[in-house]
C-alpha cells in the first residue's frame, strides 16, 4: 500500500470506521465462548449535542472496551439516549411556542406527544453519531432508547412490583417544586450554589392573643409564606419560651389564630429560637405540623402565584407579594429588624428557576429497606468506586436516604401503571386492564402523572439486555465489568441502578465504577457556551482528528481532579498530541520503508546493544502501561506510551538505526513498531489502524492481541543506556548553549563513578553527539576554559577553546545575566503587591512562574561564566 507523507485525518477516520462497522468488529457476541467484559454508556439526552465532557466519558470507555477486545475478551459496550422528561419536554414546548405560537395544553396531551416523537427521531441519534466522529466502538447494532417498547415493559414490571410490595405508595408531601416546568423534581434535582447568596433574615412580631404588649418575634428568610402559618414553634427547653408554649397568637395581615407548640426540631440558637410553622411550604415545618395536628395551608398555586388563602395579596406572584408583604408588615408595626442572612435558594436543575417547597400529592419509592444492601455492596467491596472517595459521597446519601419522589407532572415519560375507578380503587398493572381489580368497573382512567426519568435509567444496565425476559444477553453480559461516569450522578443514577440491579437481578450491576474528572476552563471554571468559554469537540476533531483529542484528553487526566482543558490549554494539548502523532506516522513511514511488511524473526547472530536495550523498554512499558490500565490511570498510560515512542523509540533507537543494514535492526524495527501499534490502538485507534494496514499487517489491529511483556527485560542494561543517552544530552546542550554547528566536532571529558558503565556506550556518545575524542574516568580534572553540565551520576566537560570565541562570550553573557535580572527584579516587585495577588491570582501565579524560570536561567548563566573563566 501506498504510505503517504502524511496521516489525512479527514480522509481516513470516515473511511476506517465503515470498514470497522461493516466488518461487524464492534459487535459483541453472546454465543461466544469469549469472557465478557461489558460496559453500558451513561445515556445521552435525545435533546443534546456533543460537548467536551461527553469526549471526555467515551474517550475513557473506548479505552477499555479497545484494550479488552485486544486482551481478548467479548466485549459489549452497550449505547443508547435517555427519554430526558422534562429537558426534552422543554425544548419541545419551546419550539412549538416558536413555530406554532401555542403552548402544549393547546396542543393537547395526544397531539403534543406527536410532536415530542418526531423532535426524537430528528434530533435522538445526533449525539450517537456524533460520538463516532470521536471513535467510540459500542456495539450500536444494540442501541436502546429508554421509550423503546421492550424497555418500557421493563419499567411498568418494575412499578408494580415494588408497588404489591408496598415500596411503592402514594402520599402527601412537601415537594420541591419548579413553578416553570410544573412539576415536582428530586432532591437531587435541584441545584444549590457551593456559596448561598446574599439574602435576609426578617424578624417579625406575633402578638399573643389577649395579652397587649406580649409578643414572640420569628425569623424567617421567606415572609410571604407566613400567610401559610398555622404555629409557632419554639424548642422545649429554651427558657424564655417555656411559659408561653400552648398559649394562643394573632397572625399579623390575616389576623388568624395560631398555637404556640412545642418541639425540638428548633434550633434554640437560630433567630429568636422561635420558628413560625408553615406545614404546606417547608419540608421540617411539615413534618412539626403532623407531629402537633397543625392544619397545612397551600398559599400559592402552582405557579407560585399567590391564591385565594393569600388574602388581599391573591394574584401576587411570589416575589412580588413578598415586597408587599414586608411594606406592609412595616407600616403596621409587625417588622422587627432585617439582617444580612446568606440564603441557599434551590433552582431548577433544568431551567434554573427558584424551586418552591409545596405541598402535593405525589408517588414515592420507599427507599430505606432498599438502600440497605446496596450500602452492604459498597462497604463490602462488591462494588468499588474509583477512585475510592466516591465511595464517602455515595455512602453519605445512601445511609441518609428519604423516600424518593417519582411522580411528575409533565408529559413526556412513562405514564405511571396506575388506574382508577370513580369509586378511587387503585389498580396498578403491566399492561392495561380491562377491569377495576377490587370492584370490577370498566370504567377506568390511567395516572396523569409520568415517571421520574431517573426511574427509568435506573434499570438501564439489564432492562437493556430485554430483562424481564431472561435472554441469552442478559446471562451472558450480566453483570457488567465497568461504568464510567461524573460525579454529579452519583445519587442521581449510579446509586439507584445499584438499588435496582439488587432488588430485580440479584446482583451488582457493575463492579468498578470509574468517576472520571471535571472539564474546566483554562481558569479553573466550569466552561460555559453562554460565556464563550465552553469547546465544542467536534471543532477540534474537524481540525486535528479523533485521535489528537482523544489522546490528549487521556494524557491529562489524573484522577478526579478537575481537569483545566480549555480554548487556551485545550489548544496546547491537542497540538502536541496532533504532533506526537505525526511523529509516530513517520517512525512507522521509516520502518516500514526499511522493511516492508514488517517481517520479525529473531537473526542467528549477536543483537547489538541499541537492539537489547530497546526491546528492553518494550518489555518495561507494556508491563507498566498494562498496570496503569488495570488500575484505570489513564493519564499515566498515555504518558508512558508518550515517552516510550517519541523518546526511547523514534529519538533514540531510529536515529541509532539509521546507520546500521543488519536482519537485527530490522527485526527489532519490526518487533517495537508492531508492539507500539497495539499499545497506542486504545487510545489513537485511527492512525494505529491505517499504519497497521500501510505497513502490510494482515486484518485490522482490531484482531490482533494485546502485547505480553514476555522474558525481555534487562534493568540493569536500562539503566546503563540512559547513563549513557544523559551524557549524549548533556553534549547536546553544551552547543545550544554556545551555538556550536552540530556539524563542529568536539571533544569531551566525562567524569564519572560509573565510568566504566558510560565506556560501553561510547560509541553512541561519539555518533550522536558528534564527539571526536571521549575521555572517560573516575574523578578527571577539568579542562580550560570548558563547559560544565553536571547530574548526580556524572560530570561532563567540553572544552570550548577553539569553538568559539571566549571573549565575546563572556562579554555576551554577562549581558544576559544583567537583563536576566532585571527582569527579575521587576517581577519580584509585581509579586510584592499583595493587592496585586488578591486581585489578579491567575496573573500572579503566571508571574512566580516566570520568576522561577529567571532564576533557573541566571544559574545557568552564571556557571557558564565561570566555565569560560569570567567572574560570576
Amino acid at each position: 500500500m501506498d504510505f503517504a507523507t502524511r496521516f489525512d485525518p479527514k480522509e481516513a477516520e470516515p473511511r476506517l470506521y465503515k470498514a470497522w462497522e461493516e466488518a461487524g468488529r464492534f459487535t459483541a457476541d453472546a454465543a461466544s465462548s469469549k469472557e465478557p467484559f461489558t460496559m453500558v454508556i451513561p445515556p445521552p439526552n435525545v435533546t443534546g449535542s456533543l460537548h467536551i465532557g461527553h469526549a471526555l466519558n467515551n474517550t475513557i470507555q473506548d479505552i477499555l472496551a479497545r484494550w479488552k477486545r485486544l486482551e481478548g475478551f467479548e466485549v459489549l459496550w452497550l449505547p443508547g439516549t435517555d427519554h430526558a422528561g422534562i429537558a426534552t419536554q422543554a425544548a419541545v414546548e419551546k419550539s412549538v411556542k416558536k413555530d406554532e405560537r401555542k403552548s402544549r395544553h393547546e396542543l393537547g396531551r395526544e397531539e403534543f406527544l406527536k410532536r415530542v416523537w418526531a423532535w426524537k427521531e430528528k434530533y435522538g441519534a445526533t449525539i450517537l453519531n456524533q460520538l463516532k466522529r470521536l471513535g467510540s466502538s459500542c456495539d450500536w447494532s444494540r442501541t436502546r432508547f429508554t421509550m423503546d417498547e421492550g424497555y418500557s415493559r421493563a419499567i411498568r414490571h418494575v412499578f408494580v412490583s415494588l408497588f404489591k410490595k408496598g415500596l411503592i405508595y402514594r402520599g402527601l408531601a412537601i415537594v420541591n417544586w419548579c413553578p416553570r416546568c410544573l412539576t415536582a423534581l428530586s432532591d437531587l434535582e435541584v441545584e444549590k450554589p457551593e456559596e448561598p447568596p446574599p439574602g435576609k433574615l426578617w424578624h417579625l412580631r406575633y402578638p399573643v392573643k389577649g395579652e397587649p404588649g406580649k409578643s414572640i418575634v420569628v425569623a424567617t428568610t421567606r415572609p410571604e409564606t407566613m400567610l401559610g402559618d398555622t404555629g409557632v414553634a419554639v424548642n422545649p427547653s429554651d427558657e424564655r419560651y417555656q411559659a408561653l408554649v400552648g398559649k394562643t397568637l394573632v397572625l399579623p395581615l390575616l389576623n388568624r389564630e395560631i398555637p404556640v407548640v412545642a418541639d425540638a426540631f428548633v434550633d434554640a440558637a437560630f433567630g429568636t429560637g422561635a420558628v413560625k410553622v408553615t406545614p404546606a411550604h417547608d419540608p421540617n415545618d411539615f413534618d412539626c405540623g403532623k407531629r402537633a395536628g397543625l392544619k397545612a395551608i397551600v398559599v400559592m398555586d402552582p405557579k407560585a402565584v399567590m391564591n385565594e388563602n393569600a388574602g388581599p395579596y391573591r394574584g401576587l406572584d411570589r416575589f412580588e407579594a413578598r415586597k408587599k408583604i414586608v411594606a406592609d408588615l412595616e407600616a403596621q408595626g409587625f417588622l422587627v429588624k432585617v439582617e444580612e442572612h446568606p440564603t441557599p435558594v434551590g433552582t431548577c436543575y433544568r431551567c434554573a428557576t427558584v424551586v418552591e417547597p409545596f405541598l402535593s400529592e405525589q408517588w414515592f419509592v420507599a427507599m430505606k429497606t432498599l438502600a440497605a444492601p446496596a450500602v452492604a455492596a459498597v462497604k463490602g467491596g462488591d462494588v468499588r468506586f474509583v477512585p475510592d472517595r466516591w465511595s464517602k459521597v455515595y455512602l453519605d446519601w445512601m445511609e441518609n436516604i428519604r423516600d424518593w419522589c417519582i411522580s411528575r407532572q409533565i408529559w413526556w415519560g412513562h405514564r405511571i401503571p396506575v388506574w382508577y375507578c370513580p369509586d378511587k380503587h387503585v389498580t396498578s398493572a403491566a399492561e392495561t386492564p380491562t377491569a377495576c381489580l377490587t370492584c370490577g368497573s370498566k370504567d377506568l382512567k390511567q395516572d396523569e402523572d409520568v415517571l421520574d426519568t431517573w426511574f427509568s435509567s435506573a434499570l438501564w444496565p439489564f432492562a437493556t439486555l430485554g430483562w424481564p425476559d431472561e435472554t441469552p444477553a442478559l446471562e451472558k453480559f450480566y453483570p457488567g465489568q465497568v461504568l464510567v461516569t461524573s460525579r454529579d450522578i452519583i445519587n442521581l443514577w449510579v446509586a439507584r441502578m445499584i438499588v435496582s440491579g439488587l432488588e430485580f437481578r440479584g446482583e451488582k450491576p457493575f463492579s468498578d465504577v470509574i468517576i472520571h474528572a471535571t472539564i474546566m476552563d483554562d481558569d479553573g471554571k466550569r466552561q460555559s457556551k453562554s460565556k464563550g468559554t465552553g469547546i465544542d469537540p467536534l471543532d477540534i476533531i474537524d481540525v486535528h482528528g479523533a485521535d489528537p483529542l482523544r489522546f490528549a484528553l487521556a494524557w491529562s487526566t489524573r484522577g478526579t481532579q478537575d481537569l483545566r482543558f480549555g480554548k487556551r490549554l485545550s489548544v496546547q494539548r491537542v497540538e502536541m498530541a496532533r504532533n506526537f502523532v505525526t511523529k509516530l506516522w513517520n517512525a512507522a513511514r521509516f520502518v516500514a520503508q526499511k522493511n516492508p511488511g514488517l517481517r520479525v524473526g529473531a537473526p542467528a547472530a549477536a543483537p547489538e546493544i541499541a537492539d537489547r536495550w530497546i526491546l528492553s523498554r518494550l518489555s518495561t512499558t507494556i508491563q507498566a502501561v498494562s498496570a496503569a490500565l488495570e488500575g484505570y490511570e489513564f493519564g499515566e498510560a498515555a504518558e508512558l506510551l508518550y515517552k516510550f515512542v517519541w523518546d526511547d523509540f523514534c529519538d533514540w533507537y531510529i536515529e541509532l538505526s539509521k546507520r546500521r543494514s543488519d536482519p537485527w535492526v530490522d527485526h527489532t524495527l519490526a518487533t517495537v513498531l508492531d508492539a507500539s501499534l497495539r499499545l497506542l490502538h486504545p487510545f489513537i485507534p485511527f492512525v494505529t489502524e491505517e499504519i497497521w494496514q500501510k505497513a502490510g499487517r494482515p486484518a485490522s489491529i482490531m484482531t490482533a492481541a494485546w502485547p505480553e511483556p514476555g522474558a525481555g527485560r534487562d534493568a540493569a542494561l536500562e539503566k546503563r543506556m540512559a547513563l549513557v543517552f544523559d551524557a549524549v544530552r548533556a553534549v547536546r546542550d553544551v552547543r545550544t548553549r554556545n551555538n556550536i554547528s552540530p556539524k563542529t566536532a568536539l571533544d569531551v571529558v566525562i567524569s564519572s563513578r560509573d565510568a566504566a558503565l558510560l565506556k560501553e556506550g561510547v560509541d553512541i556518545i561519539r555518533g550522536q553527539a558528534n564527539v571526536a575524542e571521549a575521555t572517560i574516568g573516575v574523578d578527571l580534572p577539568k579542562p580550560k576554559f570548558a563547559a560544565t553540565v553536571a547530574s548526580t551520576s556524572f560530570t561532563v566537560y567540553v572544552p570550548l577553546e577553539g569553538k568559539i570565541n571566549v571573549a565575546e562570550e563572556v562579554d555576551r553573557t554577562k549581558k544576559e545575566i544583567e537583563a536576566v535580572k532585571s527582569q527579575a527584579a521587576q517581577a519580584e516587585k509585581q509579586l510584592s503587591n499583595e493587592e496585586f495577588r488578591k486581585r489578579k491570582p491567575e496573573l500572579a501565579a503566571e508571574i512566580a512562574a516566570k520568576l522561577e524560570g529567571l532564576k533557573a536561567r541566571r544559574a545557568e548563566l552564571e556557571t557558564h561564566l565561570r566555565d569560560l573563566g569570567g567572574a560570576a
